[in-house]
């Protein structure tokens, strides 16, 4: 089983297509999202329907969260408060229906999809976390490996039962042990925040018990001047690059 994980696409549809043309040539069996499918970028409806046309599983994240309630926009900042306001007269009915009844947590072939923080935290920051908070979290985590997103920045967490080890992902093939338990994070499809610009993924294979680090180029200039265009904060578009 090899399963595709993407992330915080953030209504980037220049990143997503590149995305979608690189998963194509490594004959995935799945792909799942881990959430913030809106938010900063110019083309949220046009992402939500691809990830409905394509059945894709799909975890809430922090700012479909902020569409459906109003009162979690306390937790974001001024422009990124502005983007979800700007946005949200853009979205359909089915799109807004799809976003409603996201779930908060997958579990599949032994792993756990959530956008924040396992079990099913949307809000929650892996950098918030002490090692103690992780031990406990890796003791209550029933499966081998949680698949998060939020943070923009990949990252893989390990635990021996013991020990907390933390790293960077790079992109490249990363070989996992069978006697470990991990948090990986999947870093972004659409507005990464690791210092390379290119959109992040990657793929799991779950037989061989790896995970493939795709960086994946695109035409940011496309996005940012779509971003200005639709009259979002122009921060957005500066931070892509």
């Amino acid at each position: 089983m090899r399963i595709a994980v993407i992330s915080d696409i953030h209504g980037n549809m220049e990143a997503l297509n590149e995305v979608f043309d690189d998963i194509e040539k490594y004959g995935v069996d799945t792909v799942i999202c881990l959430g913030d499918m809106v938010g900063y970028g110019p083309e949220p409806e046009v992402v939500v329907q691809q990830i409905i046309s394509r059945d894709i599983p799909t975890i809430m994240g922090n700012h479909e969260l902020a569409m459906i309630d109003p009162s979690y926009l306390k937790w974001f900042n001024p422009a990124a408060r502005q983007s979800i306001l700007t946005i949200m007269p853009w979205m359909s009915e089915e799109s807004m229906t799809f976003i409603s009844n996201l779930e908060t947590s997958i579990s599949m072939c032994s792993g756990r999809f959530v956008h924040g923080f396992p079990p099913d935290s949307i809000i929650t920051y892996l950098f918030q976390i002490d090692n103690k908070g992780l031990m406990d979290a890796f003791g209550e985590l029933e499966e081998k490996i949680c698949f998060i997103g939020h943070t923009h920045k990949m990252a893989i967490v390990s635990y021996d039962g013991k020990t907390v080890i933390k790293s960077p992902l790079k992109e490249g093939l990363v070989k996992l042990y069978e006697d470990k338990k991990y948090i990986i994070n999947n870093g972004s499809v659409g507005q990464p925040r690791d210092g390379n610009n290119t959109a992040k993924y990657l793929i799991w294979d779950v037989a061989e018990h790896s995970v493939d680090i795709r960086f994946v180029p695109y035409h940011i200039a496309r996005v940012t001047n779509k971003i200005v265009e639709a009259g979002l904060p122009e921060a957005h578009a500066d931070r892509l690059w």
